[in-house]
């Protein structure tokens, strides 16, 4: 390789004699970063999503490659966020893809010290009997001779990661069982 044709490698070179003289686009760019491609590139589908974690609602744009999401960007459609992301919104990829993802239930025993593997019907059981013995436990028909008819056995605390069909569906369900402490972390 001769001296000038490795001067005219130099990005500041190629913007000094090119017609990139701000060094937005070609002048800058060396030949390994030309060969690059976005990886939404290849994308099957863009499905509009909204983020997950918290209240604000920012707009999302989901990346499908053989039916497997392969990239999460800020969706600049958004009137919310106008295409930004904060930085767990730009980490959400994680939920879907993630190594430390689970699929199956954990459960570890009172007083146990390792997680072991419990199918779901075996611990949707186990759920649906620790709420009836607890509202049981926790019933109170009257409160300073007033008819309440609650339970201060149980609470409610959802998280920033449900939309509000899903918060709809908890308060019912909750208000159903005779809970009275149902809140939402989103709004804390």
């Amino acid at each position: 390789m001769g001296v000038r044709t490795w001067i005219e490698g130099w990005p500041a070179y190629r913007q000094a004699t090119g017609t990139d003289r701000l060094g937005r686009g070609a002048a800058v760019k060396s030949g390994a970063s030309a060969r690059l491609t976005a990886r939404t590139a290849s994308a099957d589908t863009v499905v509009k999503s909204v983020c997950p974690y918290c209240a604000v609602g920012c707009g999302q744009d989901v990346y499908v490659t053989g039916g497997k999401v392969t990239q999460i960007e800020g969706d600049p459609d958004s009137p919310v966020s106008r295409g930004r992301l904060c930085p767990k919104g730009s980490a959400s990829l994680q939920l879907t893809t993630g190594s430390a993802r689970r699929y199956q239930v954990l459960y570890r025993r009172p007083y146990g010290t390792e997680w072991e593997p419990l199918g779901l019907d075996e611990a949707m059981d186990m759920i649906a009997d620790r709420v009836i013995a607890s509202r049981r436990a926790g019933w109170q028909w009257e409160s300073d001779g007033k008819r309440v008819r609650r339970t201060m056995g149980f609470a409610s605390l959802g998280g920033a990661t449900l939309d509000n069909e899903e918060n709809y569906l908890l308060k019912k369900l909750f208000t159903a069982l005779g809970a009275v402490q149902i809140e939402n972390q989103a709004r804390i």
